[in-house]
């Protein structure tokens, strides 16, 4: 039997319930970490699962910063140097990568509260994260507000790319499962997934 909820239903719902349903309905979402630092140095690390890409020529990623009612320290550091870091979240990094969800202050660093190893990256403020196999430098391009709920979409140019050479296929594409990276469902749950089978180009 099928759940049916209309939009007054909806609202009704608990505020846990309802963000815990809402939340996994967009499906399996990529899994982060965001890496960035402040003029004087301070590291930040903060999970998201709301990366996406945004084209390739030039290549651009985004990601979604919730409402800045309170204070954001990725989005603080990212508008004070421009730099920042997205970092794959790999199976045996899930649970110091979820420790950084934890609503620290703006002193403390999430690499020291998680074990996660800040790897420098020359020339700019952001670190990489030393144990994500999958690593990217970007800088800030543009901030897009929307409307509809105070979020902003965050918009940078990659700058640079690690990873292992064992992972990229002879095409240029980077078998994800091969390197292990998880996805995120709902808030809190981690899955990994497996590759079933590419499919050709679509030429009509």
């Amino acid at each position: 039997m099928k759940v049916k909820l209309i939009e007054s239903e909806l609202a009704r719902l608990g505020k846990v319930p309802r963000l815990n349903l809402v939340n996994s309905l967009s499906g399996y979402k990529s899994a982060n970490l965001i890496a960035t630092a402040n003029s004087k140095g301070q590291t930040n690390l903060a999970i998201f699962s709301s990366v996406i890409h945004l084209g390739s020529d030039p290549a651009l990623l985004g990601f979604i910063l919730r409402p800045t009612t309170v204070s954001r320290h990725t989005y603080d550091n990212i508008r004070d140097t421009s730099d920042y870091t997205i970092n794959h979240i790999h199976e045996d990094m899930i649970e110091s990568a979820h420790q950084t969800s934890g609503k620290y202050p703006a002193g403390h660093s999430e690499f020291e509260a998680t074990g996660l190893t800040p790897e420098p990256w020359q020339d700019h403020r952001a670190p990489f994260v030393a144990e994500s196999k999958i690593q990217i430098g970007l800088r800030f391009e543009e901030e897009h507000l929307l409307e509809a709920n105070r979020t902003r979409l965050i918009v940078g140019r990659i700058l640079e790319i690690r990873f292992p050479s064992e992972i990229q296929d002879p095409d240029g594409t980077l078998d994800l499962s091969r390197a292990k990276v998880v996805t995120i469902s709902g808030a809190d749950t981690y899955s990994l997934p497996a590759t079933i089978r590419r499919m050709p180009y679509v030429r009509l």
